[in-house]
């Protein structure tokens, strides 16, 4: 199978490396400074399971790949709009795209049946660009339990972590989601396949909407906030009015507000990605893990107060940081 990463940041340029030393078939889509390094030293992974290197073929025109049986997005969800739309050159006739963005994803709606089939989130997929550009077939679902960052260009780093589930938004156990699979688990990691892919984003952005969000307010890491008392409450507030909007689309999480803050805690000393990126400069992932989650409750009319309090700060943090 032929794979392209179509954005090689922390969580692509990891997956990327650990393909390319198993020996597959995979090129890094990226750009500037990191493409560079890249090209003259491969990527540089440090982790605690082992430092390596490895030399991926890399590419910074999607054009000169050509089409692939797999199609990795590796940008952040605000990038997407800018992607998607040139993924054309990458698309054969059966090429699967997986989505690996945290938040609310932009096919989240697409083929989900009753009164939301078909709901586009202006915050995910503004007029509707991403979900033009990729055919609601093509789409498998994917959620990243790794931690990551990158050090410096063409050097990553690995927290912890060696998980990604994949999904058929349909349920189904499909053949191109084995295939994947396997190929994933040749590369060392764990890939379970779920039928109840947006059941697991709900469990995901429980504790995205709240820890992250509060993160790049306070600067601190997930055990930090998991431990401060008054911080800790905000934490279970906002979840549970995350859990409200998933109880109203019908997902019963299959974790309690407990086991999330345990699971934060566990992870330890580190920052969330959206804390990686006020500290980097770059474009905080606002919309599609708070933005979305606050215009569902709109939607729906449940109140969001806790929610939308810390994400009215965010959302002017990103404002002032820019003047």
């Amino acid at each position: 199978m032929k794979f392209v990463i179509a954005g090689a940041g922390a969580i692509g340029a990891y997956l990327g490396a650990r393909m390319a030393r198993a020996g597959l078939d995979v090129t890094l889509f990226a750009r500037g400074p990191h493409l560079r390094a890249m090209q003259e030293r491969g990527i540089r992974v440090r982790s605690p399971e082992g430092d390596f290197e490895a030399h991926p073929k890399l590419a910074g025109d999607l054009e000169s790949i050509g089409p692939a049986d797999v199609v990795f997005l590796g940008v952040k969800a605000h990038s997407l709009t800018d992607l998607a739309p040139r993924l054309a050159p990458l698309l054969g006739p059966d090429t699967a795209v997986v989505s690996t963005q945290n938040g609310v994803p932009w096919w989240y709606f697409q083929n989900h049946g009753g009164e939301f089939e078909g709901l586009r989130l202006e915050r995910v997929d503004p007029g509707g660009v991403i979900a033009a550009a990729i055919e609601p077939r093509r789409v498998i679902g994917s959620i990243v339990y790794f931690s990551t960052a990158i050090l410096e260009p063409g050097k990553v780093g690995h927290v912890e972590g060696n998980r990604i589930s994949l999904g058929e938004p349909d349920g189904a156990r499909s053949d191109r989601c084995r295939r994947i699979a396997a190929a994933l688990i040749q590369a060392g990691l764990r890939c379970p396949i779920t039928t109840r892919i947006r059941q697991e984003i709900w469990v995901k952005i429980l504790g995205n909407v709240a820890f992250n969000p509060i993160s790049a307010l306070t600067r601190a890491t997930l055990v930090q906030m998991a431990r401060h008392p008054e911080v800790s409450a905000l934490v279970r507030a906002i979840m549970s009015e995350v859990e409200a909007v998933a109880n109203r689309l019908g997902v019963e999480l299959p974790v309690s507000l407990d086991q999330r803050m345990a699971g934060a805690e566990k992870v330890g000393e580190h920052k969330t990605s959206m804390l990686q990126d006020l500290e980097a400069g770059r474009p905080m992932e606002l919309e599609a893990i708070v933005g979305a989650v606050v215009e569902l409750g709109e939607r729906l009319g449940l109140p969001m107060t806790n929610t939308r309090a810390v994400y009215a700060c965010v959302k002017l943090l990103g404002q002032t940081r820019r003047i």
